[in-house]
């Protein structure tokens, strides 16, 4: 059976073109023959050839080979991916192995075997084959990284608890210490992982993002060690590990508090060695990674042993960045707004419009529990499902919720009207002289009665339902989505979507 591949037979030999060219017409798709060397460069630049088979002298009486070497050279010069076979007579081995130092890449002595001329042109097929896919997989990942520059978000707000988190990245950035970031759900850890990696040294290189939130128990050493096919049952073929996969560049470790403690082990005795043994292997595999890891549970949960090994915790936090919610830099909202405002617009190809001083207002007092993610998700459905010539407050839908979806003292509330640049002083004057304020004290009052009304609601709409469990998971457990989920038998991306579906 013919390979659909390409061979060029170079001999100054008529015979011996004649020869090759019908044993290989059988096994190959088409064999091209040239008998003067000087054609090389115009066949090659009309046709690219899977396999060259090159003689190694041209002119009567020369044995030196120093003709091939000049003409495999020129060959490698056009075309760096060729795969040259050379062509020479007994007591020429040596000058072939030469040959082979010089880039080519096997040699057949003459008269040759036939089984051994399409046994090693095949391989010699194969071995270009690789070479191709490996540039273009290079090529490919060379641009899926610049694409992935191109489209990096910069971390929005100018506030002074961001201005600390960017002095903390420029600082560290440069250097291969590993990186723990603290903070909660939806505050951009993702985001200043992402900015250590563009502007550190590893910026050429492959960014590896894990969610450890989503992956079991069972996989989690596949997934980031790898393993061998046959390793376990449903193992069919080898799978490369994230450690490995992410070489040479940054490996991004989310929500690394969900890993078990007798994994953690694992993980630490990986970061030390910095070695990967795939699951089923034998032979340890050296890696070059840099480690950053996110979590959203507190520095005093992290500091109990009983959930999270102190010597891996010592190996993650060489240095620390403490990611502020957004509630704590409430200045940054009207900024971070307009942003997706704009994408968003764009997006939906819907007309840009300004925010009027009450949307802005709304916006900034509300405490988002959600964070950056849930204001994200706001203003993507205001963008979609306004109608007027501007945002308004109620396209926020924040009279739907409540301030930090727990009970907020109306005090609290003023006092962080006070340090929005955007409130004047007749509003803030307005909202102080309805401080007993009927509605807010009804919204805080139906929220602790919500968990209670769930057990005793008639509604039986399995929709209805789902909404009012989805909900009082998420109030109970402060809006932490790994544990709401967990509490749900959700996965996080499914309780994600379902936050997204009901709005909350």
């Amino acid at each position: 059976m013919s390979i659909e591949k390409r061979i060029l037979i170079v001999d100054d030999d008529e015979d011996i073109l004649v020869a090759g060219e019908l044993l290989l017409k059988r096994h190959f798709r088409e064999v091209v023959t040239c008998n003067r060397p000087e054609l090389i460069p115009g066949v090659m630049a009309e046709q690219t050839f899977d396999a060259v088979l090159l003689d190694m002298n041209f002119s009567p009486g020369e044995r030196s080979g120093q003709q091939g070497f000049a003409w495999l050279k020129q060959i490698l010069t056009i075309d760096p991916d060729a795969v040259v076979v050379m062509i020479t007579a007994h007591g020429g081995i040596d000058t072939a192995v030469e040959a082979m130092k010089f880039g080519a890449t096997d040699f057949i002595c003459k008269p040759w075997q036939n089984e051994k001329v399409i046994a090693t042109l095949s391989a010699a097929v194969q071995l270009h084959q690789s070479r191709v896919e490996a540039n273009r997989l290079k090529h490919s990942n060379q641009l899926l990284m610049e694409t992935s520059a191109a489209n990096h978000q910069n971390l929005l707000g100018n506030s002074a608890a961001m201005k600390a988190v960017h002095s903390m990245i420029r600082r560290t950035a440069p250097t291969d210490a590993n990186v723990l970031i603290i903070g909660e759900n939806g505050t951009g850890k993702e985001l200043v992982a992402r900015e250590l990696h563009q502007q550190s040294h590893r910026t050429g290189s492959i960014f590896m993002s894990v969610d450890l939130g989503a992956v079991s128990e069972t996989l989690f050493e596949s997934e980031l060690f790898g393993h061998k096919k046959g390793a376990f049952t449903g193992a069919t073929k080898d799978r490369i590990g994230r450690l490995v996969a992410a070489n040479g560049g940054t490996l991004f470790l989310d929500e690394i508090s969900n890993i078990p403690l007798h994994l953690q082990a694992r993980l630490l005795t990986v970061l030390e060695q910095r070695k990967v043994v795939p699951i089923g292997s034998n032979q340890a595999v050296e890696i070059d990674v840099r480690v950053i890891a996110a979590t959203n549970i507190s520095r005093e949960a992290l500091n109990d042993e009983k959930k999270f090994r102190q010597d891996l915790l010592f190996r993650l936090n060489t240095v620390e960045i403490n990611v502020p919610p957004l509630r704590q830099r409430a200045q940054d909202i009207g900024e971070i707004a307009i942003h997706y405002a704009q994408m968003y617009a764009r997006k939906y190809r819907k007309e840009e419009k300004s925010f009027t001083h009450e949307a802005l207002l709304a916006i900034q007092a509300y405490h988002w529990p959600g964070n950056v993610r849930a204001l994200r998700h706001a203003v993507e459905r205001a963008v979609i499902l306004s109608e007027g010539k501007e945002y308004l407050a109620k396209d926020f839908q924040l009279e739907n919720v409540l301030l930090n979806h727990q009970k907020v003292p109306h005090e609290d509330y003023l006092e962080r009207m006070t340090r929005l640049p955007s409130v004047d002083s007749n509003a803030l004057q307005t909202m102080q002289s309805s401080s007993n304020d009927e509605s807010l004290e009804k919204a805080h009052s139906d929220f602790e009665t919500s968990a209670g009304a769930l057990e005793t609601s008639t509604d039986l709409n399995l929709v209805s339902m789902e909404k009012r469990l989805i909900k009082a998971a998420l109030t109970k457990h402060r809006y932490n989505i790994s544990k709401a989920a967990n509490e749900l038998g959700l996965t996080r991306a499914t309780l994600y979507r379902r936050i997204e579906k009901y709005g909350f």
